[in-house]
């Protein structure tokens, strides 16, 4: 029988292996959908420090930027 696990923002149970699953330092956050991690993830940046949060989100987005430039330049025509 497959296990079931629930969701820890809106207790809808499912089944192992489906939904989203984080971890984090062994514990494990699972919700059934996206949406629900979406919402438990906004509140957690909510409740942080906003210095901590804009540092992060900077790098990040700058390496996700990065990545799209390069991505960019593989795809690119090249005229020879």
């Amino acid at each position: 029988m497959t296990e079931k696990v629930m969701c820890i923002v809106c207790g809808r149970k499912f089944p192992r292996g489906q939904g989203v699953v984080l971890t984090i330092d062994n514990k494990e956050y699972a919700f059934h959908s996206k949406r629900c991690a979406i919402k438990f993830m906004k509140r957690v940046i909510e409740e942080l420090d906003k210095s901590v949060i804009k540092s992060v989100f900077d790098r990040v987005a700058g390496e996700f930027e990065r990545e799209l430039e390069s991505a960019r330049e593989r795809t690119a025509k090249k005229i020879a």
